[in-house]
């Protein structure tokens, strides 16, 4: 049985007499107030007496008893699952704030609808081709036929992964996505699109983990998958409506509250722990994964507020919190390789990097992503799973682990990526040809009656 530290009170070590409540009587009265005041706490069992003699046990954990340790990480794991799930949360602020109020509602039945149809995807057929047994594509798990025989736990954790892979999409195709058609979306990613490259790095035959593949919490299968499919189906919408002038040159589009845009940021960033640490299989883990995932968002926001003070004079609230989920995207492959040093240079690089890349995909690309969704996880996704090949402690080529390590984690993005980029332009392709991806362009008098409507409304009432 654990022992915490204890006093034992009363132990006399001269005569090996206790007190009783005949001496605790005779010390009331022939001891003075001052005296008291010292010793009586430690009588009373409320602290111990300073000068005074006391046994004391140090606490102790047997080595032998490890059950105990093991139940609670199991517990754990569910609680960082409910972590990630409400990250739900934060994801549909986020989006909210930083677009324009009359998409709010649409946004948020996208965030919601992500995680509902995803679960009736990844229950149908995603968690066996993601946990299963096989090569490429897992197979051999039965949850409608084998309910008792089923891993529950491992199934909500994976679903609400599954989930955030598929809503990162949301943000970079608002205002302009056909609701029917990213519910189709939604289910495809999460039914196989998702599941089978997860399967290489987390399944129960991960090919990549096997050749030493590191992706701790998924910055490439999770984030990098996501980024690129917003970028595949930003562009394929194309820009919203007044973004670029007949020049070419982007317009600022801001949001209405960025207020619930930074509220959004704080809850990932919380949710975040559970994200990076609930496959922590000790305690010991566990506290190095909480440190790197505070560090890395933290120099990462500092390197962003400081590139747009010096780029634009003056800082920039929304890019400085689009640099602290940079940092959190960076971080997360490694989070449980890395040291702190790793995490500071890694988070430090994921800041500038997510600048340069919003402003790159604006200018030069020309693709509308309202939220910054490709360069805070796409970018950084991609950045944070080489930057394991770099800073790992065990074997990163800056600790001399030599290129082995890094040239695996390339291999790990360049298969990843390259699923992600032949699906999605499959996907997008298909639905773009049938039920369409943008919805219809209402024509402006229109839109002018209806605002005129609206008016005489509201002044009626």
């Amino acid at each position: 049985m654990n022992q915490e530290e204890i006093i034992i009170k009363g132990d006399n070590c001269d005569t090996g007499r206790t007190w009783g409540r005949d001496y605790l009587f005779l010390f009331l009265r022939k001891t003075t107030r001052k005296t008291r005041r010292k010793i009586l706490p430690s009588v009373l069992g409320i602290a111990p007496a300073r000068g005074k003699c006391y046994k004391k046990h140090s606490m102790h954990f047997p080595s032998e008893n490890k059950e105990d340790l093991i139940m609670d990480m199991s517990v754990w794991y569910l609680m960082g699952a409910a972590l990630v799930f409400f990250m739900q949360c934060g994801f549909a602020m986020v989006e909210a704030g930083f677009t324009r109020s009359k998409n709010v509602g649409n946004i948020t039945m996208k965030n919601l609808m992500d995680f509902c149809i995803g679960t009736v995807a990844f229950y149908l057929l995603g968690y066996n081709l993601l946990c299963g047994d096989g090569g490429f594509i897992g197979w051999g798990l039965n949850p409608f036929a084998h309910f008792g025989e089923t891993d529950w736990s491992g199934f909500v954790f994976n679903l609400v992964f599954c989930a955030t892979a598929a809503t990162i999409v949301s943000g970079a195709m608002a205002e302009r996505t056909k609701f029917i058609t990213y519910c189709i979306y939604s289910f495809i990613i999460s039914l196989c699109v998702y599941p089978i490259e997860a399967h290489w790095v987390w399944g129960g035959t991960p090919w990549l983990t096997d050749l030493g593949f590191t992706d701790f919490a998924g910055s490439a299968c999770i984030h990098m998958v996501g980024g690129i499919t917003a970028f595949i189906g930003a562009a394929m919408l194309g820009p919203r409506i007044g973004k670029y002038d007949k020049n070419g040159k982007p317009r600022p589009i801001l949001g209405h509250n960025l207020l619930i845009g930074a509220l959004g940021v704080f809850i990932l960033w919380f949710g975040w722990y559970g994200f990076n640490g609930a496959a922590a299989t000790d305690t010991m883990q566990l506290s190095q994964i909480f440190a790197t995932t505070t560090i890395a968002p933290a120099v990462a926001t500092c390197t962003a507020m400081i590139y747009t003070w010096i780029r634009n004079g003056k800082p920039d609230v929304s890019m400085s919190l689009n640099g602290s989920l940079a940092g959190l995207v960076a971080i997360t492959a490694g989070c449980a390789n890395v040291d702190a040093i790793g995490s500071f240079i890694i988070g430090a690089i994921a800041g500038v990097l997510v600048c340069v890349a919003v402003y790159f995909v604006e200018d030069k690309l020309k693709v509308d992503d309202p939220v910054g969704a490709v360069a805070v996880h796409g970018c950084n996704g991609i950045w944070g799973t080489i930057a394991v090949g770099l800073f790992d402690y065990k074997d990163g080529l800056f600790y001399g682990g030599g290129v082995h390590h890094l040239l695996i984690q390339l291999l790990g993005v360049v298969c990843i990526a390259g699923w992600a980029i032949i699906c999605d332009l499959i996907l997008f392709t298909i639905l773009r040809k049938t039920v369409g991806v943008r919805v219809s362009e209402m024509p402006l008098p229109v839109i002018c009656r209806m605002q005129k409507r609206w008016l005489l409304s509201m002044r009626e009432f």
